[in-house]
């Protein structure tokens, strides 16, 4: 398949984050533990590319803990102010504040010089679909103030949330980019939830996932599913349609029912902690 979705929102979105940066002094740039590299956009990038930057690895947590340490050295080895974050639990989240005046040193330091005191940071949160960003911005502020879903496009419009004297934070709509040059990018998109599953042929995308989970976390899927990893990828599939007993009419199996129940428990962090990137495949922006 060739993974690619642009809704027309998401143009209207990089308009507003074009009108907007002049209100702001950093971009937080929230990315996908599991594949750092595909879920930054180069439109954020562009867009900030003259801005203080935060890189948040978030959903840490569904990330193959080893990996998400390589992770962290490969982007400080690059200059790269990041952290490892887990929204959902508010691991990380306190090392945030501290990051945040690091990276807008320069900047509180001018102000002070001008005289200019308690003026807050104010920053953008940035990043794809569903990589978690309004769940980052209620664990940060402490309270429910941007609304939340677990599929891409909940939010819709921008919104601006002052944490305390020290930072506001501006929340923006998921962005993707019209078109992905490499394919695996947008299969990545595809495996972790960034591309909306209804435009999806989603037996094909649990074949895909299949295919790397036996090549790259053997034993994962005969763990899970008590099925053996041999042969073909279908036949896989077909096996564990009939342990989890996805089943049409006269025991027929259901393969897009088991389709959906692995892409869910992937993405669940049901099979264990799967990272699809590493520092030495991809690239850094």
């Amino acid at each position: 398949m060739n993974y690619q979705w642009y809704p027309g929102h998401m143009t209207k979105a990089k308009r507003m984050m074009q009108e907007n940066l002049k209100l702001i002094d950093l971009v937080i740039e929230l990315v996908d533990a599991r594949i750092p590299v595909s879920s930054r956009n180069p439109d954020i990038d562009e867009l900030g590319k003259n801005k203080s930057r935060v890189i948040l690895l978030n959903k840490s947590d569904l990330a193959d803990a080893s990996v998400n340490q390589a992770w962290m050295t490969y982007f400080r080895d690059n200059g790269a102010y990041a952290l490892e974050v887990n929204s959902r639990t508010g691991a990380g989240i306190k090392s945030i504040r501290a990051l945040v005046r690091e990276a807008c040193r320069e900047k509180i330091e001018r102000d002070r010089k001008r005289g200019i005191l308690n003026r807050p940071i104010r920053a953008m949160v940035a990043g794809i679909p569903n990589v978690g960003k309004s769940t980052f911005i209620n664990a940060f502020a402490g309270r429910a103030c941007a609304k939340t879903g677990n599929k891409p496009g909940v939010t819709k419009g921008k919104q601006w949330i002052r944490l305390h004297k020290e930072l506001e934070l501006l929340d923006t709509p998921g962005l993707l980019w019209p078109k992905f040059e490499d394919p695996q990018v947008g299969l990545r998109l595809a495996l972790v939830g960034s591309i909306n599953d209804e435009i999806l042929q989603i037996d094909e995308l649990a074949l895909e996932l299949i295919a790397f989970l036996r090549a790259q976390y053997g034993g994962t899927l005969r763990e899970r599913f008590d099925v053996e990893e041999t042969g073909e990828d279908y036949t896989i599939l077909q096996e564990i349609c009939i342990r989890r007993r996805c089943f049409l009419k006269q025991e027929e199996p259901d393969i897009r029912k088991a389709s959906l129940m692995l892409m869910d428990e992937f993405r669940s962090g049901k099979l264990g902690r799967i990272s699809l990137e590493r520092p030495e495949t991809g690239e850094i922006r």
